[in-house]
């Protein structure tokens, strides 16, 4: 594929309060969720636009910045949203956990589906919520849901909060319509609420689409509040910009009072020009970039296929991150990342980090990076296992 962005460059990010790149110099950090590419041109030029202004007051949303919403998940999504469906908020993992304090009371249950999303176990537990795990079956290749433990968790009167993360995080699946349909209709059985997190939902496989909870039917749309973001699809994480939506009106008036009491209902004054350049100017630099990530994970796999056997991913269809299977190569996935990164200088996140015991065996790792990165990180991988196996 021609390129017009240049996705090769490898910017350095030593010395830059990267949280990511808070490293020794000679390791290669693959792990926490942002991009080692530098974000859209069109983005920088907003961004610079507001710098260049000098003042830095109290900025407030926009006709533009609903727009951008409005406009983007209708003509890539299919997914219609109206203007005062949506509500501006300072990062999902903030909003989950507001959304977790408002929904639910201490020691009730929220469910989600494991092996889940770290920080989502975290502001769970740390809220004085109890993590109820329905647990993914996998079958040495693949991942499916146990259907009957679903309803059975949905189905415990303590539970009032089902946290989904569509795609999934981290085993990258897109969850089609007939999946999401049946979630939405157990839900509504047993009267819980459906937190979408769909943050990951522009980094598809090239040629994909993802199903917006939303969009599935009424059901879905009426029980549910979605969380969204440009922040994942065009690197922006530390901008700290999101919106949620919600057709429920009841829900959404608790979102917004919880939003507001949370201290996270206003945007700072790089978030709306970001959100508008992302959304109204960056999609050539989006479909480029899920092109080069796929690359990416063509080049692990042939690799993996041929240098590496004993390991493989998980063919997921979203998401620029990779949940690696080594259960071949060790029965302690923790000391394992622990040597490879001590050994190698290879950083990834073990799996037992999204949970235990469903994590074990796994890693995950983070591919939206240059190719040159990749290549290096195969290297330490086989260096790493052919010394130990």
């Amino acid at each position: 594929m021609e390129y017009h962005y240049n996705f090769d460059h490898p910017a350095s990010r030593l010395g830059t309060d990267s949280f990511k790149w808070d490293v020794k110099e000679n390791e290669l950090p693959m792990w926490v969720a942002d991009m080692d590419f530098e974000a859209p041109p069109e983005i920088l030029d907003a961004l610079r636009a507001r710098l260049d202004h000098g003042i830095f007051g109290y900025p407030k949303l926009t006709d533009d910045w609903y727009q951008s919403y409005i406009d983007w998940w209708k003509n890539r999504h299919g997914l219609t949203i109206e203007k005062d469906w949506l509500l501006f908020s300072g990062g999902i993992v903030g909003t989950v956990a507001s959304l977790i304090r408002r929904l639910t009371a201490p020691g009730e249950n929220v469910l989600l589906m494991t092996p889940a999303y770290n920080a989502f176990l975290y502001i769970i537990a740390e809220n004085g919520r109890h993590i109820a795990e329905n647990r993914l079956i996998y079958d040495g290749n693949d991942y499916s849901i146990d259907w009957e433990d679903l309803d059975k968790k949905l189905a415990d009167p303590n539970t009032n909060l089902f946290l989904l993360c569509n795609p999934h995080n981290p085993i990258g699946r897109i969850w089609d319509r007939e999946t999401l349909s049946r979630i939405g209709a157990m839900c509504k059985r047993h009267s819980v609420i459906v937190i979408s997190d769909e943050i990951h939902c522009d980094l598809t496989e090239p040629g994909k689409r993802y199903v917006p909870f939303a969009t599935v039917d009424e059901t879905c749309r009426e029980i549910s509040l979605t969380c969204l973001a440009p922040t994942k699809a065009f690197n922006l994480a530390g901008i700290h910009t999101s919106a949620s939506f919600s057709s429920n009106p009841v829900l959404r008036a608790k979102a917004a009072s919880a939003f507001s009491l949370d201290g996270i209902s206003s945007p700072n004054v790089f978030s709306v020009p970001a959100t508008v350049a992302a959304f109204t100017k960056g999609e050539r630099w989006l479909d480029e970039a899920c092109a080069y990530i796929w690359e990416n994970r063509r080049m692990i796999l042939d690799f993996l296929a041929k240098e590496l056997p004993m390991i493989h991913f998980v063919p997921g269809e979203a998401t620029y991150l990779l949940w690696v299977d080594v259960s071949a190569v060790t029965d302690n996935v923790e000391d394992f990342c622990k040597r490879l990164r001590a050994e190698t200088g290879l950083f990834v996140t073990p799996g037992t980090a999204y949970g235990k015991p469903t994590g074990e065996g796994f890693f995950r790792w983070n591919l939206a990076c240059p190719h040159a990165y990749v290549q290096d990180a195969l290297g330490r991988l086989k260096q790493f296992v052919t010394a130990h196996s």
